[in-house]
């Protein structure tokens, strides 16, 4: 009778042993999976950059003679006399098309 008392806390805790193992495995694994997504979001991100630098430096150009327009058209409506109603209108609606 001792003797299957015995085994059964045994058995016992080597199922406890098993289970524990697993569980720390499964958690091991998963601690891995994450870093795992991690690193796949770091390397898409730094890929990313390098396209990101050439499509700026491709508009760059178009934005600053744009930014050039816009400002002269501002001086120009800045310049206009008050009383001049339709050069101003005029002056404003180019600068609105810019």
């Amino acid at each position: 009778m001792t003797t299957w008392i015995v085994l059964l806390i045994v058995a016992a805790v080597a199922v406890v042993a098993v289970v524990l193992y697993n569980r720390l495995v499964r958690t091991r694994q998963m601690a891995a999976e994450g870093w795992s997504g991690i690193d796949v979001q770091l390397k898409r991100r730094a890929d990313l950059i390098p396209n990101l630098v050439s499509t700026v430096k491709g508009y760059a150009a178009h934005e600053r003679a744009l930014f050039e327009e816009v400002a002269k058209l501002r001086t120009a409506v800045a310049a206009i006399a008050e009383g001049d109603v339709a050069g101003r209108a005029k002056a404003e609606t180019m600068l609105s098309a810019a």
